[in-house]
């Protein structure tokens, strides 16, 4: 078995072990305990894994899993190709980062990241005025922070990741059917839930993946 550490995400410290497909076919899926935290990993030959759809997506799978595991636990997401030498690596990038950790899990414990996005028809029949502030008004109610992302289309008139509470996601989705109900010319692009990434900032150690 490889000693290499594929990472993809840390949470509150928990031995679990999940089944699923991990990066690069990995078949088990654990986590690697430091202090008060725990980093979900798989075994892999390289410490800088080719980035390919079918592994992002591995990636993605497990960290899904993670956040849905057992009722539902807060992770800090790794970017896809974090992967250490050993163990000992590992948890040496961890003491480094142990406060900026801290704080982030404190800042996103028990939320999901949700995504909305608010398209007009092509044939731009639907009216636009209004509607953007009156919509994100709505939802800003029910979420705990938001970021705005690109309008990359003149129909793009929302594009926001949501921070919600676990404990609100019901009636976030219901206010998501409400705003589609009302506004049925509309199309809404409604994603989630996702590991908080647009609500971590926070930068582990990738220079010193390879020492240890």
């Amino acid at each position: 078995m490889s000693e290499n550490l594929y990472t993809y995400g840390i949470i509150e410290k928990e031995d679990f072990e999940l089944d699923v497909e991990g990066v690069a076919g990995a078949d088990r899926i654990y986590t690697v305990d430091y202090k008060n935290f725990s980093t979900v990993v798989s075994d892999i030959d390289t410490t800088e894994p080719d980035r390919t759809d079918e592994r992002v997506e591995a990636h993605n799978t497990v960290l899904q899993h993670v956040l849905e595991y057992d009722g539902g636990r807060t992770v800090v997401p790794m970017s896809f190709g974090m992967a250490f030498k050993s163990e000992r690596t590992l948890k040496h990038v961890l003491r480094g980062a142990r406060r900026a950790l801290r704080s982030t899990l404190n800042n996103i414990e028990g939320t999901v990241e949700l995504g909305v996005k608010i398209l007009t028809p092509a044939d731009g029949a639907a009216p636009q005025e209004g509607i953007q502030a009156t919509v994100t008004d709505r939802l800003a109610e029910l979420s705990i922070n938001e970021t705005e992302n690109d309008l990359f289309t003149d129909r793009l008139i929302v594009n926001k990741s949501y921070l919600v509470d676990r404990d609100q996601r019901d009636v976030f989705d219901a206010a998501i059917d409400e705003i589609g109900a009302e506004y049925d010319e509309l199309i809404i692009n409604y994603t989630g839930p996702w590991p908080p990434y647009n609500f971590v900032d926070i930068h582990i150690g990738a220079e010193q993946r390879g020492g240890g």
